[in-house]
């Protein structure tokens, strides 16, 4: 029951769709009537308005960081669950027939609450593609797979060089025990 309930929790967190809110409230406009018709950071970008567009992009990142770091300090167990639930709210929210954001932001926050080295490889990996490229979506899409080509080297080199009892585990991966 109590996964359950996390899970539902950090759905409904996650579907919250800031940008058609902010559009609404500051431009009387719906955001899915412009650009690309996604309600996500990028689109409001779109709009003309920074200021809605980089709020957007924080709030999207924070309906993510708040239930999963809720969730990682109290019920560590469900911590992925919790991620799951917030990622597929922002990407499919109910309150919009199921059609949402690509989820980057939604994806940033969760990779900071994991662990914030995550999101740091996410972010020079992001700001790279983007400066090189000035594509976002390609940026995006490299950044999210730099995550599991840096956790295959990191684990690699864990068991290689037997760094279980380093201080820079403990800090960064306070969760695992050694």
């Amino acid at each position: 029951m109590e996964l359950f309930i996390i899970g539902i929790i950090s759905y409904l967190m996650g579907s919250i769709p800031f940008g058609l809110i902010l559009t609404k409230i500051f431009l009387k406009k719906d955001i899915r009537e412009i650009g690309s018709g996604n309600i996500g950071a990028t689109n409001a970008l779109r709009t003309g308005n920074k200021l809605i567009g980089y709020s957007t992009l924080i709030l999207d990142v924070l309906k993510a960081v708040i239930p999963v770091l809720y969730v990682k300090i109290n019920f560590p167990d469900a911590v992925y669950m919790s991620a799951l639930c917030a990622f597929i709210g922002h990407v499919f929210p109910v309150w919009l027939k199921f059609k949402g954001g690509k989820g980057i932001a939604t994806y940033v926050g969760i990779l900071f609450s994991l662990n914030i080295i995550f999101g740091l490889v996410f972010g020079i990996c992001w700001l790279i593609i983007f400066f090189i490229s000035k594509y976002s979506s390609l940026a995006s899409l490299i950044g999210s797979l730099s995550i599991p080509v840096y956790v295959l080297i990191l684990e690699g080199l864990e068991n290689v060089f037997f760094l279980r009892s380093n201080v820079y585990f403990n800090i960064f991966y306070p969760q695992r025990k050694y």
